[in-house]
């Protein structure tokens, strides 16, 4: 096509990750003539070097560990060693066959996938390598990046995330710094391959933005697989020395390593991209949206991780279908923020939604918590973990907050998000069935304990 050549469309997206793909395919699906443009692979950074991946390394993670535990559960295994070459393929061939799948997706439902690096003209146009795409309306979700700190040069010894999946060795010793959701859990798949860890955390606890009695979990749990966490101390600097990354801490000690994973969260990707001269207002590098996600700038919508928020694949994944939807004139309810679940895959699983304890003090004053420990939950002790279900309700009101933590409890999440965003009392899950035995027993007793009639658990 000429580089003077122009389309017109319905909607141009740029950006094909989570939020960008499930804006196009609904929006198709609703009889609109969609672009979509995608500088890399269709599925963003989610599927390619995010999400998918680390999970896939989560889970080579547990196999580990279920190798070298076996003996007690009275099997007799034996962790031979971990083998990078091995894990790469594994991980790599569920990302192949998923990233096939969004292809398949995407000429199915006729979506126009435009690849290249694409820049915002105008409110209404999206140039990529000389190709200019006009729409009724555009969709920005371009995505994030994983940040670093100043004078932190990422190089060598010193990975984001997005290097460290790539890594064809296990590590003797590794710094993690940053013990948020990113930098627990890639603590938590070095610890299973074999490696010393440490993880530095300049705020007083780990994942600091969940419950303060799941973070009290984590750190007990992380000590007795040997992990050491540096929680309420800075990062100063790193140098590296041939093979040796020398961390220096703001307390005046020194950590050696092989390794150091800069985990400090991620950024926004709206630089030079044409967003603010063609009026989208940014905040520090963010997208401001009203709560329809739509712009400053009319026509213009913003999904994903350069929206303020959590940044989450499932968040921007609903965003994207709430825009199609909105575009088309459906005029959907606008997405409740306070209803998306979180889960950190860490060994044991964090998984949460809605307001933390503090929080919940903090809008509506008096409330009630109850937590459940695992502890009398059958299936829980078959798997031999440890943890909690802890419910946050306002005063003789609805629960506001689910926190739990232990092995596999993201899986209890999508109830847990019913119950908040529902706004359920603990009287109206307590007489719900719960299957035996099951981990989903625990969230039936923690509402049963709170509506005054505790069983397997102490009131």
């Amino acid at each position: 096509m000429p580089a003077t050549a122009e389309d017109s469309y319905d909607v141009v997206i740029l950006g094909g990750g989570s939020g960008g793909y499930a804006c196009a395919f609904r929006a198709a699906e609703l009889g609109l003539r969609v672009a979509l443009v995608e500088k890399a692979k269709l599925g963003g950074t989610c599927l390619h070097v995010g999400c998918i991946p680390t999970k896939a390394l989560l889970h080579a993670a547990e196999v580990a560990d279920t190798a070298r535990e076996g003996a007690q559960f009275g099997v007799r295994t034996t962790l031979e060693g971990i083998d990078m070459a091995g894990v790469n393929a594994y991980k790599d061939g569920v990302i192949s066959r998923l990233h096939k799948g969004l292809l398949g997706l995407a000429k199915a439902h006729k979506v126009d996938l435009v690849e290249g690096a694409g820049r915002l003209v105008d409110r209404t146009t999206v140039v990529v390598d000389g190709r200019r795409l006009t729409g009724r309306h555009v969709v920005l979700a371009t995505g994030s990046y994983p940040k670093s700190l100043p004078g932190l040069e990422i190089g060598g010894r010193i990975m984001t995330s997005e290097q460290a999946l790539q890594l064809d060795h296990v590590p003797n010793r590794v710094v993690v710094l940053g013990g948020g959701v990113i930098g627990v859990e890639f603590a938590s798949v070095f610890r299973s391959f074999g490696s010393e860890v440490t993880v530095v955390e300049a705020l007083p606890r780990l994942v600091a933005a969940e419950d303060e009695a799941v973070s009290k979990v984590l750190e007990r749990s992380f000590r007795k697989r040997k992990i050491t966490a540096k929680t309420g101390v800075k990062f100063t600097g790193a140098t590296q020395d041939g093979d040796v990354v020398t961390v220096t801490l703001e307390d005046g000690t020194s950590i050696e390593a092989d390794l150091l994973l800069v985990a400090v969260g991620r950024g926004p990707v709206t630089d030079g991209l044409g967003y603010e001269e063609a009026g989208v207002t940014l905040d520090r590098g963010f997208v401001t949206t009203d709560d329809r996600l739509r712009t400053s700038a009319e026509g213009v919508y913003a999904v994903g991780d350069i929206v303020p928020g959590l940044l989450l694949a499932h968040r921007g994944f609903q965003q994207g279908i709430f825009v199609a939807e909105d575009i088309a004139g459906l005029a959907p309810a606008v997405i409740d923020e306070n209803t998306i679940p979180r889960v950190t895959y860490c060994d044991p699983e964090i998984a949460s939604v809605g307001l933390t304890e503090a929080q919940a003090r903090e809008v509506h004053g008096e409330v009630e918590t109850y937590e459940y420990n695992l502890g009398g939950n059958g299936k829980s002790q078959i798997l031999q973990t440890q943890g909690f279900v802890k419910l946050v309700r306002s005063k003789d009101g609805p629960v506001v907050g689910v926190h739990m933590v232990g092995a596999r409890m993201g899986e209890q999440i999508g109830e847990a998000q019913l119950i908040v965003g529902w706004e359920a009392h603990p009287e109206d899950v307590a007489p719900l069935v719960h299957a035996h035995p099951t981990q989903n027993e625990a969230l039936g007793e923690a509402h049963l304990a709170l509506a005054g009639k505790p069983l397997h658990a102490h009131n």
